[in-house]
């Protein structure tokens, strides 16, 4: 393991998240909001912290291996979180450095998970930053690094491999540096898209930044009490909605298509499979809450394809308190928060591509246990899946899923009840944000013990670098030589 290498690395990270600090501080000296101090102060403290690790470390190119790629992952992952706490807490946002911690890293991991309970309250310059946090993680500070490593003579695949969600990792172009500017040209057209088509609607600029953020990142993190149902429009949410299925798909998938092959979408099994999910669960909590005779059936459809896209994509927007619907309608929402986007999506959780090659491997041992002798291949889109892969999964499926009962019993020691721990630990690790009982889509998780956001903290970690990244650094294997 060569540290020299990861330490400088992780320091050119911080100078690029030092230089993104100054979208903010614009931002609070244009609205005049008297946060700039408090961010200025804390872009000159990441920059000093990035250029103390870059003289200190600066190291000759010897390539970057796949350790070290991941230790710069993980390890950068939770630097991005420390540092980009600062402006939350030296503005007095919070006086916990703990809560700046949690709102800071639900940031960059996309989980849009809450500790303030009063948003509206805070200055722009902040609640801009807070935006800005979760769709800079939304494809990644790494892969956007990665387009700069090769002028300081590192080569960036192995970082690629890390950070990219899914269980592989496809290149768009024959260099990593021109896969990282593919996925940031497609994810900033689109970006740039949504805040034309809701300034268009009438909200504020300002507002339409912040919510086009939090939808291409699938983030979820907005500026307004009452998420996306503060505007009470049908515009609104149905843009939104749109964009959130766009980002909860394979950004590989969208940029074949923008590059004139549309066949491409209609080919894709995972694909087929997300959107299948989708309207199956659009059309069962449609049902759930039309029965009910809560709103009449265009409202249940509009409310339920905004919730279930919110949820699957595992944005955490919301238009309504889905805490007051039917049981049906819950439950199913709570299917979502374990199957997730796409891979190669800024989605979380476990991922369609996953469950599905779960679903189809399932298949084949009930075929084989009527056919013992025949030799029947796991496939994807005519392709065989090697055991390799498949054992990849499920050893990822296996953790994922222990991850979710260890933490969910260690939240119930601490008297919290079984409903309020079993969603919090599922919204968190699957990066969604909002889950039943005290930390509802009208509750934060402000109220939560200590001890209990350490934990949620770690599970978001783990959940946006999918479990193996960082649990690798805890066997000692892993640093020797």
């Amino acid at each position: 393991m060569n540290l020299k290498l990861v330490f400088y690395l992780i320091g050119i990270l911080n100078l690029f998240l030092a230089l993104s600090m100054t979208a903010p501080l614009t931002v609070s000296v244009l609205y005049n909001d008297g946060s700039a101090l408090s961010i200025l102060n804390s872009l000159f403290i990441t920059l000093l912290a990035g250029l103390t690790l870059v003289l200190l470390f600066r190291t000759p190119n010897k390539g970057i291996r796949h350790r070290e790629g991941m230790a710069v992952v993980a390890l950068g992952w939770l630097s991005a979180g420390i540092f980009g706490a600062l402006p939350f807490f030296l503005d007095g946002s919070q006086a916990s450095y703990l809560n700046c911690l949690f709102e800071s890293l639900s940031g960059f991991t996309t989980t849009g998970a809450s500790i303030m309970t009063d948003v509206e309250v805070l200055p722009k310059g902040i609640l801009f930053w807070r935006s800005l946090t979760h769709w800079l993680g939304g494809m990644g500070i790494i892969v956007m690094t990665i387009a700069i490593l090769p002028l300081l003579g590192v080569g960036g695949m192995q970082l690629y491999k890390a950070e990219v969600p899914g269980p592989t990792a496809d290149k768009l172009q024959p260099r990593i540096t021109e896969t990282a500017k593919t996925l940031w040209k497609v994810y900033l057209v689109f970006t740039g898209a949504e805040v034309i088509l809701l300034h268009i609607g009438g909200m504020n600029l300002f507002d339409s930044f912040c919510h086009a953020f939090g939808t291409l990142a699938t983030g979820g993190f907005s500026t307004k009490n009452a998420s996306i149902g503060h505007y009470q429009s049908v515009y609104f949410d149905t843009v939104i909605t749109v964009f959130m299925l766009l980002a909860g798909i394979n950004f590989a998938l969208h940029y074949q298509a923008l590059t004139g092959n549309i066949k491409a979408f209609y080919k894709n099994s995972e694909l087929r499979f997300f959107l299948g999910v989708f309207l199956l669960a659009t059309t069962l909590v449609t049902w759930s809450i039309w029965k009910n005779n809560v709103p009449a059936l265009a409202e249940s459809l509009h409310l339920a394809s905004f919730q279930a896209a919110s949820i699957l994509t595992t944005t955490g927007y919301t238009t309504a308190d889905f805490e007051q619907w039917p049981s049906l309608a819950r439950i199913i929402l709570i299917v979502l928060i374990f199957i997730g986007g796409s891979a190669g999506s800024t989605g979380g959780s476990i991922k369609c591509i996953r469950i599905l090659l779960l679903l189809k491997h399932t298949y084949r041992e009930l075929r084989r246990l009527i056919h013992p002798r025949a030799v029947i291949p796991v496939k994807l889109q005519g392709k065989v899946i090697s055991d390799d892969i498949m054992s990849s999964i499920w050893g990822f499926f296996i953790l994922f899923l222990s991850l979710f009962i260890v933490a969910s019993i260690l939240l119930t020691m601490m008297g919290i009840d079984l409903t309020t721990s079993f969603t919090a630990v599922a919204a968190t690790i699957g990066n969604i944000g909002p889950g039943l009982g005290s930390v509802g889509p009208t509750d934060s998780y402000a109220h939560l013990p200590q001890a209990a956001k350490v934990i949620l903290i770690l599970c978001m970690l783990l959940g946006r670098l999918e479990v193996y990244t960082v649990f690798i650094l805890f066997v000692p294997e892993f640093w020797k030589k």
